[in-house]
């Protein structure tokens, strides 16, 4: 039974910074790191499988706050997955190509093909938070995006591609230390923007953005999970064990082999 649960549609959630923290039962630490290696030669044994099917395709999708590690996950939780057929996708500031189509226009672009494991590192749903706080377009077009990116992912997920969302929630003294961390490390201070403090002087109103986007998106054929991200080896565990789940329920197929294919073993030199 996995750990974390979909977010109900229609639930607005408190996004206390208690909600951040490692939910109790999770294994101790070494019991927790052969779970994880464990849960990873399942996610390669199962994408092998969707993409000898080539029928459908799975996209997961990570949102979080600065600092809340979403690249931590990709790196960990991905890094199992044959390259051939595992594809990420990075989307910052539109560029102005983007802005001169509809705003799920560079997200339909990138969608994983079939057989294909696609991960986002934000996605459409950008449209939805600093749009909206930034007030980029006014409340009345921002507003009737829920809608449109219900049906968007709807109409993924008949055309067969199974849809998984990730929050990573952060807590705000845990995103602090990260951002300083930023600051003190070489390895690290690159991607530090000054940017960063900008947004996180808006905290409380990307609090209720992100609130709204749980409430109104999580959806029975494409849900939402909140994941505790204050600490990196529950947070990769957690998304890692509700992949494996999604996977298994998809049950990818190898197909099978052509009988003159068949035919030929045994008879090769």
């Amino acid at each position: 039974m996995p750990t974390l649960s979909p977010h109900p549609l229609g639930l607005r959630p408190e996004l206390s910074d208690s909600l951040a923290a490692p939910p109790l039962g999770l294994p101790r630490k070494n019991e927790l790191e052969d779970q994880f290696d464990a849960l990873g030669r399942r996610l390669d044994e199962l994408q092998s499988a969707l993409a000898a099917e080539g029928t459908r395709s799975l996209l997961v999708i990570l949102q979080g706050r600065d600092a809340s590690g979403k690249d931590g996950t990709i790196k960990r939780v991905f890094g199992t997955m044959g390259p051939a057929h595992c594809r990420v996708v990075s989307f910052k500031r539109p560029t102005s190509t983007d802005l001169e189509h509809d705003y799920l226009w560079r997200i339909h672009a990138m969608l994983p093909p079939r057989g294909v494991v696609g991960v986002f590192n934000r996605s459409h749903y950008e449209d939805v938070l600093p749009v909206r706080v930034h007030r980029l377009v006014p409340e009345e077009v921002w507003r009737r995006r829920y809608d449109h990116i219900n049906a968007f992912e709807r109409m993924l997920t008949d055309e067969g591609t199974v849809i998984r969302k990730f929050f990573l929630h952060i807590s705000k003294v845990e995103q602090l230390e990260r951002l300083n961390e930023r600051l003190d490390q070489p390895s690290k201070n690159w991607k530090f923007e000054l940017g960063d403090l900008k947004e996180r002087g808006l905290w409380d109103a990307y609090t209720e953005a992100y609130a709204e986007m749980l409430e109104r998106c999580s959806t029975p054929f494409a849900p939402w999970y909140i994941v505790p991200a204050d600490k990196n080896r529950p947070r990769d565990f957690l998304v890692a064990e509700a992949i494996v789940e999604a996977l298994e329920g998809m049950n990818p197929q190898y197909p099978a082999a052509d009988p003159a294919v068949l035919a030929l073993r045994g008879t090769l030199t």
